[in-house]
């Protein structure tokens, strides 16, 4: 069965990451990056700086400490622990890896920071403004299309993307439930 879902897993990788592109080249790389997703991070600030402005400096410090604990977490408590080598370091594949600039980042990728980075977001962001129309369609394209690009570039297996947005879907729930509960303290006193 592990052999299976292993197989299944190359192959993902393979058909993704071999339907590359010069035009598609840029585009996934700009999807994994930050600048394309300004306009959404402003909108999220934007938002939450509309509905909990007194709390705003509360929000701003939990979506740090989100992102800190998602992407410290997905090192030490997965990439340090599984040691699964990225695609692009895996002597077996490191020739039928198209990689863009030759970039392949750190050397394992059980579980990815961006798919467990982007899933915490997104789930603490909807949880705290679910009838948000923007934000309901922005933030689940936003989690797959950077996961997807991750894959494309060569740099993760659908597992790795997969394992991460499990993770982090986990901690954003975690977090949304404790600020939940810091919301109702702040407006009883």
């Amino acid at each position: 069965m592990l052999e299976t879902l292993k197989h299944i897993d190359r192959y993902l990788l393979l058909a993704i990451n071999s339907g590359h592109t010069g035009l598609l080249d840029i585009a996934m790389q700009s999807l994994s990056g930050t600048i394309i997703w300004l306009p959404l991070y402003a909108y999220i600030l934007y938002w939450f700086y509309r509905k909990y402005r007194k709390n705003f400096v509360w929000f701003l410090l939990s979506i740090g400490l989100l992102i800190f604990l998602a992407d410290r977490s997905s090192v030490l408590l997965f990439k340090d622990v599984f040691h699964r080598l990225r695609p692009c370091h895996n002597p077996a594949l490191q020739d039928l890896i198209h990689l863009v600039h030759n970039h392949c980042g750190g050397r394992y990728g059980f579980v990815s920071s961006h798919a467990t980075n982007t899933a915490a977001l997104a789930v603490f962001v909807l949880r705290l403004a679910p009838q948000d129309k923007i934000l309901r369609l922005g933030l689940p394209l936003f989690v797959v299309l950077v996961g997807y690009s991750r894959v494309y570039l060569g740099v993760h297996y659908p597992s790795d993307i997969l394992g991460g947005w499990i993770w982090g879907t986990a901690l954003g729930l975690g977090l949304s439930f404790l600020w939940k509960i810091f919301l109702q303290k702040r407006s009883v006193e």
